[in-house]
């Protein structure tokens, strides 16, 4: 994908993450980005179209991040941490009026993008769980499997329920009772050691 293609897709996100996507016509897109829509369907079908590469693009620019935390020598709990503060950035900038647009009017769509959005935590949360295990940090007979589908089931229903706001769940309390709601299921005492040694410098990371 070239770069005008990649800064279509970019400056679109952010008028569907502050407007939602059924009010952005593509006449508001070409206002918007100073161009004519010929030159928008030069690089994109129709509006489904764009929808669609707008939510892929994010999907994987949200895992390059992850796929850099991974490559960094972090043990599992750090890396843990890194996790969630990347996940909760991505609440601060959650609209729940485009979520409620891609389920509506983009079905298929939402689906996709669901199965590939789980299957991405998935494996980041599983092969969270092993790393820890193999380091001693982690309970060595916790089941990785079942541990990595409940989280990611927690995850998604904290989203689609309406009992916290958008702003509880990207708030800093939220963020730190989640955290450690999941680390304490699982730490193994030498886990829990240093996990009590370590909040107090990873909290003085958080913006």
């Amino acid at each position: 994908m070239d770069h005008k293609a990649i800064s279509i897709l970019e400056q679109v996100g952010k008028l569907y993450h502050r407007y939602g996507i059924k009010s952005v016509t593509m006449d508001d897109v070409a206002s918007h980005l100073g161009i004519s829509k010929k030159t928008i369907y030069e690089y994109f079908s129709d509006k489904e179209d764009l929808v669609k590469q707008v939510l892929l693009y994010e999907h994987d620019h949200r895992c390059g991040f992850l796929a850099s935390i991974e490559n960094k020598k972090l043990n599992a709990i750090e890396a843990l941490f890194e996790f969630y503060k990347v996940i909760n950035s991505m609440l601060i900038e959650f609209n729940p009026s485009m979520e409620y647009d891609i389920r509506k009017y983009y079905p298929g769509l939402f689906l996709k993008i669901r199965e590939v959005r789980r299957e991405r935590m998935l494996k980041s949360v599983t092969n969270n769980l092993d790393q820890g295990k193999k380091e001693g940090l982690y309970r060595k007979e916790l089941n990785s499997e079942i541990i990595s589908k409940l989280h990611v089931f927690r995850s998604e229903n904290l989203i689609e329920n309406d009992m916290f706001t958008y702003e509880e769940l990207a708030s800093l309390t939220m963020f730190h009772e989640v955290f450690v709601y999941h680390l304490q299921g699982i730490l193994s005492h030498e886990g829990r050691t240093f996990f009590e040694n370590n909040f107090a410098k990873f909290k003085a990371t958080l913006p």
